[in-house]
């Protein structure tokens, strides 16, 4: 009998790839149409994003940035320590924080700082301070406060989940061997939940670079208030905004690769023979028992 011929090898079509592909090229053919023929004088962008006022705009971008996210940090860990506090006064306080600072949009928590002397005209602490309200709260404070304390609100809820997903062995292992609860979390439980915190923190800092824009309506000179100030004087609005969006991209894409770098370091660590907790653990001599 004559041997049977090999069945022919029929590759699959995959139709709707190529039509999806064919629609997303024709809207991007569309919007580069549309964007060379919009009244935009494209040569000054690049003049804009060199002006002065839009350096001084980038300076304070991140330097409200980087404050508002580092005593955020500070604040959440603190919060969610709290929140998982024994103490129920320590509780409720904790969660009452968190209620009302990630309950009220941030605008309006800028707002109400940037008019806390109508509530109180004169701030007075004794032995410390004792100043008008207007001085002490700036546009730049009252900004770095509305803020810092919203953000602190979600980093206490990041916090919280990351301590959360340790397992409560490694935690009663390093009681076992006399570890104080301080140690353990220093060194057995924020090491393995740093992963899980990381990343919502990384993203929360991105958006905190791009929520300092709120804090134009104050009058303090971020990015958007440049652009504002570049295109009071020209009417060249397109252009300063977009010249404002170049430099978005470029602190995103930094904190974009800082976070990618900050996650891998964590990763591997986590991946090795030996995760940090556990060389913790084995560093800590163990403890005698007690005689009876």
């Amino acid at each position: 009998m004559a041997a049977p011929e090999p069945l022919p090898i029929v590759r699959l079509r995959h139709w709707g790839r190529w039509v999806a592909a064919a629609i997303i090229l024709a809207l991007l053919v569309l919007l580069g149409i549309a964007l060379g023929n919009a009244q935009i004088e494209w040569s000054q962008v690049p003049d804009f994003v060199f002006f002065k006022v839009m350096a001084t705009g980038l300076l304070n971008t991140v330097v409200l940035a980087v404050l508002s996210q580092a005593v955020a940090i500070v604040l959440g860990i603190v919060i969610a320590l709290l929140r998982r506090s024994a103490n129920p006064v320590a509780r409720w306080f904790a969660a009452g924080y968190i209620w009302l600072f990630r309950g009220l949009p941030v605008l309006l928590q800028i707002l109400l700082w940037y008019n806390l002397a109508l509530v109180f005209p004169v701030i007075d602490i004794p032995f410390l301070v004792h100043e008008q309200t207007n001085v002490l709260i700036s546009a730049f404070t009252a900004a770095f406060l509305g803020l810092a304390l919203n953000e602190s609100a979600y980093m206490a809820e990041i916090v919280r989940a990351g301590l959360n997903s340790v397992d409560n062995g490694q935690t009663e292992a390093a009681k076992s061997i006399g570890m104080t609860p301080a140690a353990t979390l220093r060194r057995v439980v924020l090491p393995q939940a740093m992963r899980v915190i990381i990343p919502p923190t990384g993203n929360d800092f991105i958006n905190m670079l791009k929520g300092t824009s709120m804090a134009s309506v104050i009058g303090v000179t971020e990015l958007i208030h440049a652009a504002n100030n570049i295109s009071s004087n020209n009417l060249l609005v397109m252009e300063t905004l977009l010249a404002a969006a170049v430099w978005y991209m470029v602190v995103v894409t930094v904190a974009g690769v800082g976070q990618h770098y900050l996650e891998r370091s964590f990763g591997q660590a986590d991946r090795g023979p030996l995760s940090r907790a556990g060389k913790a653990l084995r560093g800590v001599p163990l403890v005698r028992s007690a005689r009876v």
